[in-house]
């Protein structure tokens, strides 16, 4: 069962899923410091997560408990799903914002290239391998699950590309920081726009 929650202001939502698998409570802050309260039972994929805030800018607590005597599959999904669909809300009808962002990310001696279009269509391009097949308690595999769930529940085009590899962590890691960093481009005002939308068709999809 999904339960609708509410937008608690101009940019700040809260979303809420619970399921026979899981369950997920999010609050996010597109306006806020870097601030994180995580809890989702997968140690590396609360690391990411406080990276997305504190590299992002954004306020965000999430809470999780899920079906881990199986494995971190469905907590991890279910996350991400209502990671997007929160961001989606608090994001509300995009006036003014610049839409596009992208960041070139290094990490020791990784390079991840990360590029967003808040576009209200939900689409993803990942081509970041791993080899290795775990880190920590997470599924390496995941990883690119986790970002093409959160683009299409977000309704964002997401293209995340491994440039250079590496150490794993280090891939895991920069294309976490490249999305916080690209998505604080893209959600930050532009003042030239004077609360315009940004889009030709003047239309973007809620």
């Amino acid at each position: 069962m999904t339960l609708p929650g509410e937008r608690l202001g101009r940019r700040v939502a809260e979303r809420q899923r619970e399921t026979a698998e899981t369950v997920v409570a999010v609050r996010i802050d597109l306006d806020g410091s870097g601030r994180a309260e995580i809890t989702t039972g997968i140690g590396f994929l609360d690391h990411l997560l406080t990276h997305l805030a504190r590299h992002g800018g954004f306020d965000l607590r999430v809470h999780a408990r899920g079906d881990r005597q199986i494995d971190e599959h469905h907590t991890t999904e279910d996350v991400a799903i209502v990671l997007g669909q929160a961001f989606l809300a608090a994001l509300g009808d995009r006036a003014g914002i610049r839409r596009m962002g992208h960041s070139l990310m290094p990490m020791d001696d990784v390079l991840v290239l990360v590029a967003i279009d808040l576009s209200g269509r939900g689409k993803a391009v990942i081509d970041l391998p791993f080899a290795r097949e775990r880190l920590g308690e997470l599924s390496t595999e995941l990883i690119p699950h986790f970002l093409e769930t959160f683009a299409l529940e977000g309704r964002l085009n997401l293209h995340c590309r491994l440039l250079v590899p590496g150490n794993a962590h280090h891939q895991a890691e920069a294309a976490f920081k490249g999305l916080a960093r690209a998505l604080s481009d893209a959600v930050s005002f532009d003042p030239r726009r004077s609360g315009q939308l940004p889009s030709t068709k003047e239309y973007l999809e809620a």
